[in-house]
């Protein structure tokens, strides 16, 4: 799952929303990370309607414009779950594996150069 179509699912969790106010959510929840271009949006829009993740909830015309409502289906919410459980174990494993591989703060490395440790190969780095 692409983390414009994560980010999608996760702003039509709460309620249905329209375009304009699912980039709103979007740049919201990603803190700025992921800015939808309006063209961009609809191609994710029709591929997770076309998986059958989101669905067209309504129509309404708001000043004279279409406003084209989705909501997410309860496979689309399964999708997310499950890619949302994906992300936390890949984040805990990465988090797991820094803390295990930092340098301890115990002080300085020994004298005489630094510490050899086996690199890619077998070799030393």
């Amino acid at each position: 799952m692409t983390q414009a179509a994560f980010f999608v699912l996760t702003a039509l969790v709460d309620q249905p929303r329209h375009g304009y106010g699912i980039v709103q959510v979007v740049d919201e929840l990603s803190e700025g990370h992921v800015q939808l271009r309006i063209g961009t949006l609809y191609g994710v829009l029709d591929r997770l309607a076309a998986d059958g993740l989101i669905e067209l909830d309504r129509e309404e015309v708001q000043q004279g414009r279409l406003r084209r409502y989705y909501r997410l289906t309860d496979a689309g919410g399964a999708a997310l779950s499950a890619e949302a459980q994906r992300m936390a174990a890949g984040a805990r494993a990465a988090t797991e594996r820094m803390a295990a591989h930092r340098p301890s703060a115990a002080g300085p490395a020994p004298a005489g150069g630094p510490v050899r440790r086996p690199g890619l190969a077998g070799g030393t780095a």
